[in-house]
């Protein structure tokens, strides 16, 4: 399921758009994923997470 409200995480400001009207950069879903005690890929999802945020650091 796809949301259709969207959050700019630089302005904090909520957006329908996908890109931020005052900052013009990609907005994000604010809704967490749908957790499982049974999945089966998040390994993937953790190694995922933790890659945005050394690479938001280094920028």
């Amino acid at each position: 399921m796809k949301h259709r409200i969207r959050i700019c995480k630089k302005c904090l400001k909520y957006t329908l758009k996908d890109k931020c009207q005052n900052c013009n950069i990609e907005t994000h879903d604010p809704h967490p994923p749908k957790f499982s005690l049974d999945d089966k890929y998040i390994r993937y999802r953790i190694m995922d997470a933790y890659a945005d945020t050394s690479n938001s650091e280094k920028q």
